[in-house]
């Protein structure tokens, strides 16, 4: 019986772990968003695509297009301005999976 306790407590905290880890990544934090190639001076992709910055690290974004936030290369566009949002999505490989973004004004 006292075995059996052990791995239920262990099974237990397996399973709390694994719930904090997944909410953690896909809770609602702020982000540095903007361009990659301009603004992160990220190497990969064709040109100017959409990338976020977290803890220092910047990332491509995968489930928006830096076209949804207006004109890249205006004043203040993507290419020319580095801007802080309000972001949900996760860290998958060296990809950001955007699930939504929502720019700070």
């Amino acid at each position: 019986m006292r075995g059996y306790k052990a791995l239920s407590a262990a099974g237990l905290t397996a399973l709390v772990l694994a719930g904090c880890a997944k909410t953690t990544a896909d809770a609602t934090r702020t982000a540095e968003v903007a361009c990659g190639g301009c603004m992160f001076a990220m190497e990969e992709g064709n040109g100017c695509d959409l990338a976020i910055r977290i803890d220092g690290r910047a990332y491509p974004v995968e489930g928006a297009s830096i076209d949804d936030f207006g004109d890249a290369h205006a004043a203040d566009g993507m290419c020319n301005v580095i801007r802080t949002a309000d972001v949900v999505g996760r860290v998958e490989g060296d990809r950001f999976v955007a699930e939504s973004i929502v720019l700070r004004p």
